[in-house]
């Protein structure tokens, strides 16, 4: 996530007015060689001078494209325009020694949740069959992968464009043993298929974890397991939001008969003003009661 406090707005404190440059966004996403920047309605007709300053800025940066419209709808898609550079979507991302290609236009992807991803990877243990229940093009699914010793890896996604980029991203990654992508809902393929079998579950969308609890302690085994849950939650002056959502969340659970303890929860990151990305780390001793 850089950061557009320095670099950029040097480059571009003679172009544009001090009151046009204290509207440009601190912050923006560069994935690969693609920076994704936001730009506010005041300065679109601008768009294209930021985006050659944020090309200036990161040499390595061949392409820049707004972000049109937020992420929506249950693939996770947001509208994105091209304003400078080569003319694509598509870029190849590297993190954590793993390589991830993807399609920005079609597929749901974030680099600011690398440092999550990692966490998560040191958490499994040697001989663990993992879901991730909303696994996108594959990047905690596959840095699962390749820096713990798992045996199974069930990687699931409703979106056919992200299923197709997460099998390509199993075989650049050589995970394809580990690793099996699998499209449908989440709900869908774990009460057909695969009920009972997990040792940990991922539930990494924030739109649709609350709803989709009741089918990851299904994927649980009888004996438990753990669940790492993904929330959005706002917090007035004095509120705590890891407070809230555990308070919710353990609302929820208990309501399913299940036993289970919140071991640990944090901000994985602030999504806008009093507005944050919450995980809860959740040990479940009974899935069902």
């Amino acid at each position: 996530m850089p950061k557009a406090k320095h670099g950029l707005k040097e480059k571009l404190k003679d172009i544009l007015s001090p009151s046009e440059l204290n509207l440009v966004y601190r912050s923006y996403d560069i994935v690969g060689d693609i920076a994704v920047i936001r730009v506010p309605d005041r300065l679109v007709e601008k768009s294209r001078l930021i985006a050659e300053a944020v090309m200036e800025t990161h040499k390595h940066v061949k392409t820049v494209l707004r972000q049109a419209t937020p992420v929506r709808g249950d693939l996770r898609i947001r509208g994105l325009e091209w304003v400078a550079g080569e003319k694509r979507t598509e870029t190849i991302h590297k993190e954590y020694g793993c390589i991830f290609k993807v399609d920005l236009e079609r597929c749901y992807f974030s680099p600011r949740l690398l440092h999550e991803r990692m966490r998560i990877a040191n958490l499994v243990e040697e001989g663990e069959t993992v879901i991730n229940m909303f696994a996108g093009v594959g990047c905690y699914s596959i840095i699962i992968a390749k820096h713990s010793k798992a045996r199974k890896v069930y990687s699931i996604d409703i979106n056919p464009e992200a299923v197709r980029y997460m099998r390509e991203n199993t075989k650049l990654n050589r995970v394809e043993n580990t690793v099996e992508p699998i499209e449908g809902d989440a709900r869908d393929v774990i009460l057909e298929r695969l009920r009972g079998v997990a040792d940990r579950v991922l539930m990494p969308l924030p739109e649709k974890a609350y709803e989709y609890v009741e089918y990851a302690l299904k994927a649980l085994k009888e004996c438990g397991g753990w669940i790492h849950y993904y929330d959005f939650e706002r917090a007035l002056r004095g509120e705590d939001p890891i407070k809230k959502v555990k308070e919710k969340l353990s609302k929820r659970l208990r309501s399913l008969k299940a036993e289970f303890t919140v071991s640990s929860g944090r901000v994985v990151r602030t999504v806008g003003p009093r507005f944050y990305q919450i995980v809860l780390d959740i040990l479940v001793e009974r899935p069902r009661g």
